[in-house]
């Protein structure tokens, strides 16, 4: 059956409601369609994260990076108020565009329930932390950030939610097998048997989607540029390390050249208090974090990701499939996240239960088997890691402690870019592409204000016909 609307858009993730709620706020009358593949806001329940099971239970589609929310849905919740980060709007716009859009989908969310408090790393407190980190060769990038915290995100995706079903048509549970060019728009095809028509169309895939997104691309004969894979580890070791840090600018952003080779090495999603969790990506476990804003929830260790950048040249053209494979091998080896206390990686031994057993930083996800990191990442980002992880121990003595805990592996996939206007609009006239998994954004903030931009666009065009 063909239904027909004025827009659709492909995919629930940030991009996506923030585009819907543009839309249906400047234009009453338009009909608007959001398709996703995982569930509405109510019924998103991963077993690990409710604590029903330990491992990855395989669910068909992953409830932690699918439906209402998207993958930012059960993370911590930070917004970032920088085009230093977190995304590549600029290489579309001017700065000053991207931060209004950004302060503009902030409004937003304070209205639907988010907290009005912002960490600032333009404090003296925090000139005096970057000082000092320079002395060190660490390099903290400034920002304004928002801690939502990820039980209030939740919360602000629900009031969202609420405010947009009755303007919105949602088709929740339904996988897009394929996007075609037809007459009067775009048609997208399920594997329901569904067709849907519109004239206009945001694709706003998401990392879960990224993959396909990008053959659907190439079907279309869209070129597509992809060259980036970030590859680490997940640390964990107890808050009271990073107390002096976190304290005062909430996510340290620090950036290292590691003096062996000469690559960036970067912190990244840091949690205070927080927990390590494991996550599903197309089949393959990874790690990743997350904290709490409600004290009570909280644990006694901070977590953040070292990540290491690998920017690949000619010929090789695949480096999401580079990833994956990295982190299928500590599948491989553990069934999952492989976990390790730093001392023992630095002496060239495997972790196992016993000697977990001894640690002093207890691993708050505790699914993760003992092993050993070097038997599935490269030498070379290993290298690049422990030079970091010395070079940390300078700025917040303790980093390096034999007890701290290595999760792996950490993957941070770049989706594929398509060629772009400053309007988010490809090279097929009313087809637009925003979000993580069009490979512009990189977290709430830029994902938000991606999809606001080519609403904005929409409804220009719209409101011109009319």
């Amino acid at each position: 059956m063909l239904q027909t609307y004025d827009t659709a858009i492909l995919g629930c993730g940030e991009a996506g409601v923030f585009a819907g709620y543009e839309l249906v706020r400047r234009n009453p009358g338009m009909k608007v369609l959001i398709v996703d593949q995982g569930q509405d806001i109510y019924h998103r329940s991963c077993p690990i994260v409710h604590g029903r099971v330990k491992e990855c239970a395989q669910c068909r589609v992953c409830h932690t990076m699918c439906g209402f929310g998207g993958a930012g849905a059960f993370s911590d919740g930070k917004y970032n108020f920088t085009t230093a980060f977190g995304g590549w709007l600029t290489d579309f716009m001017p700065q000053e565009e991207v931060m209004e859009l950004i302060d503009y989908v902030d409004e937003i969310n304070t209205a639907h329930g988010a907290t009005r408090e912002v960490f600032s790393t333009d404090t003296p407190a925090a000139r005096a932390l970057r000082k000092k980190a320079l002395e060190y060769d660490l390099h903290l990038l400034q920002a304004r950030v928002k801690h939502l915290g990820t039980e209030n995100n939740l919360r602000i995706l629900t009031n969202l939610y609420e405010s947009l079903r009755d303007k919105i048509t949602f088709r929740f549970n339904t996988a897009v097998t394929t996007i075609r060019q037809a007459q009067g728009g775009y048609l997208l095809e399920t594997a329901g048997g569904d067709r849907f028509l519109s004239k206009y169309l945001i694709a706003a895939p998401g990392r879960s989607g990224a993959e396909w997104f990008a053959g659907q691309c190439r079907a279309l004969g869209l070129p597509l540029l992809n060259n980036q894979i970030d590859v680490g580890v997940r640390v964990e070791l107890p808050a009271l390390v990073f107390e002096h840090i976190t304290d005062v600018v909430y996510e340290s952003k620090l950036h290292y050249r590691t003096k062996a080779y000469g690559d960036q090495v970067r912190t990244f999603c840091m949690n205070p208090y927080g927990h390590v969790v494991a996550e599903n990506v197309e089949g393959i476990i990874t790690v990743n974090g997350h904290s709490y804003a409600d004290p009570k929830l909280r644990s006694e260790n901070t977590n953040f990701a070292l990540l290491v950048s690998n920017r690949f040249t000619e010929p090789f053209d695949e480096p999401y499939r580079y990833g994956k494979h990295i982190a299928a091998l500590s599948n491989m080896l553990a069934g999952g996240v492989l976990v390790q206390r730093f001392g023992d990686l630095v002496r060239g031994v495997r972790t196992n239960p016993h000697r977990m057993s001894k640690s002093t930083t207890r691993p708050t996800l505790t699914a993760a088997v003992p092993g050993d990191l070097s038997l599935s990442l490269p030498k070379r980002q290993l290298d690049d890691i422990i030079e970091m992880i010395y070079a940390l121990d300078r700025l917040a003595p303790g980093t390096a402690n034999y007890d701290t805990l290595l999760y792996g592996a950490e993957v941070k996939f770049y989706s594929a870019r398509l060629q772009l206007s400053g309007d988010l609009e490809t090279p097929l006239e009313n087809f637009f592409a925003v979000g993580d998994g069009a490979g512009i954004t990189r977290g709430l903030a830029q994902a938000g204000a991606s999809g606001v931009r080519a609403a904005r666009a929409i409804t220009r065009r719209a409101q011109h016909e009319d």
